[in-house]
């Protein structure tokens, strides 16, 4: 009998452990200046590190458990955060608002280079960019460097193999965050939003890093500050995953 209670009991919690697993939430996003809907808004699970876009409609269907905490992005509004709660898993449907952010352009003005056709005068006109990067046999595809100075080799080499105490303090104390960066990865929604945004935002929220520290990581992995301040959010996901995976690697060598 006591057995055959037990059977039961344990049934019974693997099959709330189950539901828990595959609970999904319905809702709809709003334009909160006019109530319509708002298709193609990015909608991320920061908690499970999945994610979706807005139907036509605005509508959307997403996995998620009660006080995991959902991510809306769209271009031209204001980014939010919203908390799954009891309510919305009872009442189903709940509709998000969105606020349109303004920002001021300032004008641009883009100048031609003017070639004279003197080679020794046009020499010193052309911009130099000094991107470069250093492929290490047996470690991967290679490291940024953002500088020409002879010691600019063995600045990458050192920067790699002797991995600074800011990289320890980012990776090494952020287990968790560092498996959602290899869950964003393999997340083909968050991977298109990405692939589209400059800002940085989504990439604060799900690690929850400020945008200074995936500065001075990527500046400690020896990429250049062109690319930093130039690359879309996708690549710069990819330089973070390249440069911790290094990290790992040798970090365990060096143990």
């Amino acid at each position: 009998m006591k057995k055959l209670l037990f059977l039961l009991f344990l049934g019974l919690c693997t099959s709330t452990v189950w539901t828990q697993e595959v609970t999904t939430i319905k809702g709809k996003v709003l334009d909160a200046s006019n109530d319509k809907p708002l298709q193609n808004v990015h909608v991320i699970n920061l908690n499970q590190v999945v994610g979706i876009v807005t139907s036509t409609e605005g509508d959307f269907v997403l996995r998620a458990n009660v006080n995991d905490t959902l991510y809306f992005s769209y271009l031209g509004f204001k980014s939010i955060r919203v908390r799954v709660t009891n309510d919305w898993l009872k009442f189903g449907e709940i509709k998000i608002k969105m606020t349109v952010l303004s920002i001021a352009l300032e004008e641009v003005v883009i100048r031609p280079i003017q070639l004279t056709g003197y080679v020794e005068i046009d020499a010193r006109i052309i911009p130099i960019y000094d991107n470069y990067r250093y492929r290490i046999a047996g470690i991967g595809t290679g490291y940024e460097g953002g500088s020409t100075q002879p010691g600019a080799v063995s600045k990458v080499l050192s920067a790699i193999f002797n991995p600074a105490d800011f990289l320890y303090n980012v990776f090494g104390k952020r287990p968790k965050q560092m498996k959602k960066l290899r869950k964003m990865k393999e997340d083909d929604e968050i991977r298109n939003l990405l692939q589209s945004k400059f800002d940085r935002e989504t990439l604060m929220a799900v690690l929850q890093l400020e945008r200074i520290d995936i500065d001075k990581i990527l500046n400690n992995c020896n990429y250049s500050s062109d690319f930093i301040r130039s690359a879309n959010d996708l690549q710069i996901l990819d330089a973070i995953s390249e440069c911790y995976e290094k990290y790992r690697i040798l970090n365990r060598n060096r143990g």
